[in-house]
């Protein structure tokens, strides 16, 4: 997890008061964060990465403030209209295609806020820009700017200018194959065509995307007064926070924030927008799970004290938390605002013996069953990318994306095959033959308070040279008849295999699952030299009728 660094000087000018070292060391350890060391002047905390908003002194001060009691509640930020825009050309549509950007002005930089300010930019680079592929950012002196921006796309080739610490002009071919900066991140363009940069209207390119910045344009320093912040990437609510965390933090450092408009074919944006989100609190809900009485009253100052606002049941959730998503996200917090402390520890009054679960006696014949015969058996995340769930499966099935994901695996999985088929991709060094299978969850929309429903699932896949539809179909039966049941194959169609040589898995007059030799297509798609089988099966459907304890 990452650390910051905390001028503890700085803390206190902006939290309003003297702290005194034994409060730092007790308060900030109750926060949800841990302190690694108080040293002189320096305040070393560990920052969970689900709290980007405190990796700076500014957003640290801020939610301390209010947990301390000093000021409590929603903090408030005015937005003025700068009269200024981005333009978004199409060009960058399939490249980098969204960004988010503001003004700043009316600061006073001196070494330690410059020091502020990249740790700022760096921390959210690495944590919450996942390295700069899911959000990079760049921070630029407005008097060196002419607006309006335009962020486009052009052929490498074409792109030329002074990056920072060059001595030369450079192309944007030269910038990845002899820059710093280049060498350690021209690997989020690899493959493109085409690359994005900021231009202002004059003809200065700005910065290039997530490499580097100008040395012209992208170089602030102790004279600088007034600043261009922009966000870029793929997802426009991660880019709209992540500006948001640093245009409140230099706020915070005495700025004053000013809008601009986006302009695309898509239509016009405003940025920031740090209008808070709402939540109704679920009261019983935060009760039940907390073990506690609260009274609306009392929930709502717990709330305040961790920087929400409270409006007749309504929590106001801060513009720059990217953490909050579901009832449990705020629980967690009204808990840390009462205090772990102050919770009674309880023995629960019931009177249960402990038992292995019946499904999980299951699975386990089933994996011993497979392992003898000669398959290993693997475990994959539930997460992974919608291509690997579309695209390289050869499936049109839409998967369930995350609200508010920060990184690329941000799909819940509704097949297990696409996880097999890219552990045999990333082993292909490996001898052959390679038979492998998993039990594991897979996730489908349905009618419950998420909407997400949950099945667990069985899935072999065999590779190797010699593989064919019959030696899949062997693994089926075998298994099948060794938990007491039939199984048929009716012939059908999936995109995914061979057409002719698929079908739907029927046990008990139902359909339980797919079987079949998978598409040159879908080979080709992950890359492997091997013809590849599989099936898949629903194995809580199996279970209902083979297991008798």
């Amino acid at each position: 997890m990452p650390t910051v660094t905390l001028n503890k000087a700085v803390v206190e000018k902006l939290v309003g008061k003297e702290l005194p070292i034994e409060q730092l060391k007790d308060r900030i350890s109750m926060l949800g964060t841990d302190l690694e060391s108080i040293e002189g002047n320096e305040i070393v905390v560990e920052i969970f990465p689900k709290r980007p908003d405190l990796l700076s002194e500014q957003g640290f001060a801020r939610a301390f403030s209010s947990f301390i009691g000093v000021k409590t509640g929603l903090r408030q930020y005015h937005i003025k209209e700068s009269g200024q825009k981005v333009i978004i050309d199409p060009s960058v549509k399939t490249v980098r295609p969204h960004t988010a950007c503001a003004i700043v002005k009316g600061l006073h930089f001196d070494e330690e806020n410059l020091r502020q300010v990249i740790q700022i930019q760096e921390k959210l680079h690495v944590t919450y820009g996942r390295n700069r592929k899911k959000a990079a950012i760049g921070i630029y002196p407005m008097e060196k700017i002419t607006f309006p921006i335009t962020y486009k796309a052009d052929t490498p080739g074409k792109i030329k200018f002074k990056p920072l610490e060059a001595r030369r002009e450079m192309t944007a071919v030269e910038i990845l194959e002899e820059h710093k900066a280049g060498k350690e991140y021209g690997h989020l363009l690899q493959g493109l065509q085409k690359y994005p940069f900021f231009i202002d209207t004059k003809g200065e390119i700005i910065s290039m995307p997530p490499i580097i910045n100008s040395d012209q344009t992208g170089r602030v320093d102790e004279e600088t007064k007034d600043v261009f912040v922009e966000c870029s990437g793929f997802d426009f609510e991660v880019l709209s926070t992540c500006l948001n965390m640093i245009v409140t933090a230099l706020a915070d450092m005495g700025g004053e924030i000013y809008s601009l408009k986006l302009e695309s074919a898509d239509g016009i944006k405003i940025t920031p927008n740090l209008t808070p989100t709402k939540i109704k609190l679920d009261l019983p809900y935060v009760n039940k799970r907390l073990g506690l009485r609260l009274s609306e009253t009392e929930a709502g100052k717990l709330l305040e004290k961790m920087g929400y606002g409270f409006e007749k049941g309504q929590v106001l959730i801060p513009a720059y938390r990217a953490d909050i998503l579901h009832q449990v996200d705020l629980i967690e917090d009204i808990a840390i605002a009462y205090g772990y402390e102050h919770f009674q520890e309880e023995i629960p009054n019931v009177a249960t013996i402990g038992e292995e679960d019946a499904f999980e006696k299951f699975a386990r014949k089933v994996r011993e069953l497979l392992v003898g015969l000669q398959l290993l058996e693997v475990k994959n995340f539930h997460l992974t990318t919608k291509e690997d769930l579309t695209t390289k499966i050869n499936d049109v099935t839409e998967p369930i994306p995350l609200k508010n994901a920060i990184g690329d695996h941000n799909h819940l999985r509704n097949a297990i095959l696409p996880s097999l088929m890219k552990n045999l991709a990333e082993n292909q060094h490996h001898e052959y033959p390679q038979n492998i299978f998993e039990i594991g969850r897979i996730f489908f929309p349905g009618n419950t308070e998420t909407g997400v429903m949950e099945a667990e699932h069985l899935s072999v896949v065999l590779c190797h040279d010699k593989t064919d539809f019959t030696e899949i179909r062997q693994v089926l039966e075998t298994l099948i008849r060794a938990l007491g049941l039939e199984c048929a194959v009716k012939e059908s169609e999936h995109s995914s295999f061979i057409p002719g040589r698929a079908g739907d898995i029927m046990i008990d007059g139902k359909k339980m699952g797919i079987i079949g030799e998978l598409h040159p297509q879908v080979i080709t798609n992950w890359q492997l030299m091997m013809p590849a089988v599989c099936f898949e099966l629903d194995l809580e459907e199996v279970f209902k009728l083979a297991w008798k304890g």
